[in-house]
């Protein structure tokens, strides 16, 4: 059972420039209080041949998190352009947010980010160096979800008595058309 489920990631300036920072808002529920920070990583994939080129964009830490639903506003950096090999510039790459309480990770969603250039033209005719400034980012809104079981260290008893007062205090929440837990619920897949 996961004491941590994300309702909902938002992003905040979709599209954007491809070197603007990514703006987003998670939104998640908390079935028992955790008196230790939980720790969120933004993580951009840009080859998925070499994980050594993958860029850990920014972490932040929320905690301690009371039970019921909390929502916190993250600001990642941009990746950096020269840690990119110019063949995985443009086209399909990976960013992915993951969760993670003691150090064991519990969740990852990962989105599918198409980058292109701003206009026909450069799109039809790419000049031989990138030109980073004129790149814009998209990525797409249907995450695939990866859940991991942990070791929480949260009494059953706890748990047990925190989720019926969260049901109780979440029961207006009305999930979005993008609500994560809407997506793949396999433990399988990244």
């Amino acid at each position: 059972m996961s004491i941590v489920t994300i309702r909902n990631v938002e992003f905040l300036n979709n599209p954007a420039r491809f070197l603007d920072a990514y703006r987003f808002r998670v939104t998640f529920e908390c079935i028992a209080e955790l008196p230790d920070d939980v720790e969120w990583k933004l993580i951009y994939v840009s080859s998925s041949g070499n994980e050594e080129l993958d860029q850990e964009l920014d972490e932040c830490l929320v905690g301690p998190v009371p039970v019921g639903v909390n929502a916190f506003e993250f600001a990642g950096s941009p990746p950096d352009p020269t840690k990119i090999p110019s063949e995985d510039v443009l086209g399909v790459s990976a960013l992915i947010l993951t969760g993670s309480y003691k150090g064991q990770e519990f969740v990852r969603v990962g989105y599918y980010q198409n980058t292109e250039y701003d206009s026909e033209d450069l799109r039809e005719n790419p000049p031989p160096q990138i030109l980073f400034d004129r790149l814009i980012r998209d990525i797409n809104n249907k995450p695939r979800v990866t859940r991991f079981q942990i070791k929480w260290d949260v009494s059953p008893q706890n748990a047990q008595t925190n989720a019926v007062a969260a049901g109780a205090a979440t029961s207006a929440a009305v999930p979005s058309a993008n609500d994560i837990d809407m997506e793949d619920p396999s433990p399988n897949g990244a």
